[in-house]
């Protein structure tokens, strides 16, 4: 395994902001990286995971210990009834897969920028479809390379919180199960919804996508466009005027901006509506 160090981890992300990573290894397969943490010691460093780095802010100082990258990692789908998805499989390629076989309810996964085994990790949804509700089983590998299959029970799953039986294992894959449906009418509808984020989603810029989770019976975009904050900005990065729970980095952003933005997000509108809004976006540390 071809392990590097002090790797900058902004161009790895689709923010764009942070520092670099202590030590960095990409692996070519789940074998290799199976065989590289079986011998990792007990003691090693913490490890972080990094799938297409959507949903992620990294610290302006960096990660200590090591980060695994997974975009080498295989990406296959295969199956009909059951649907299996590796972790590096994008959610937009799911989606294009589940549309050729005729399976409906699919289509949602192509507005949640990231992958598989990101979504997995925090039951990513949008347009009103969630990850985890078409979840019949995954597959894990823990902290000592070992791999099994666990069942959706094992897990609490809430909305944009996934919960499992132990806090050091990773996603390997996913098996998904999905209704028939006609092709023609869901290539149609996939269509529909890519124009629709196109039209309401800030596209070909750096940002994490959704910042702020929706509160019961809300949106938190319509809460923070209510609270005048679209346009506003703290250094490179800028409430998006176009969504306003997008935050957009112009180029140079440190993670303190960000930070700094989101707290001057969520200090507003609780002052102006006395909702709480929640962060969906994982601070690494």
């Amino acid at each position: 395994m071809d392990v590097q160090y002090a790797v900058p981890l902004a161009p790895l992300t689709t923010w764009h902001i942070g520092g670099a990573a202590d030590r960095y290894i990409c692996p070519a397969d789940w074998e290799t990286l199976a065989k590289f943490l079986q011998s990792m010691p007990e003691d090693a460093d913490p490890i972080h995971w990094l799938g297409l780095g959507s949903n992620v802010l990294i610290p302006d100082e960096g990660l200590r210990g090591w980060v695994i990258h997974t975009r080498k990692l295989a990406s296959s789908i295969t199956g009909v009834d059951i649907v299996r998805a590796e972790a590096g499989v994008t959610c937009a390629k799911l989606a294009r897969y589940c549309v050729k076989q005729g399976l409906a309810g699919a289509t949602f996964f192509a507005g949640i920028p990231g992958t598989v085994g990101g979504a997995l990790f925090m039951n990513a949804g949008a347009f009103g479809g969630e990850t985890w509700k078409h979840v019949v089983a995954v597959e894990v590998i823990n902290r000592h390379g070992e791999q099994r299959i666990r069942q959706p029970q094992e897990y609490a799953i809430g909305y944009r919180s996934v919960k499992g039986p132990s806090f050091d294992e990773w996603f390997v894959a996913g098996h998904f199960q999905f209704e028939r449906g006609d092709p023609a009418q869901l290539a149609q509808d996939l269509r529909q919804l890519i124009q629709k984020r196109n039209l309401s989603q800030p596209i070909g810029v750096f940002s994490c996508g959704s910042v702020f989770t929706n509160p019961p019976g809300e949106y938190a975009a319509r809460l923070i466009e209510n609270c005048g904050l679209k346009g506003y900005r703290i250094g490179e990065v800028e409430v998006s005027p176009r969504h306003a729970n997008f935050i957009v980095n112009h180029g140079g952003a440190t993670a303190k901006d960000a930070l700094s933005l989101m707290a001057h997000i969520k200090d507003t509108v609780q002052q102006k509506t006395g909702i709480v809004l929640t962060s969906e976006v994982r601070f690494l540390a």
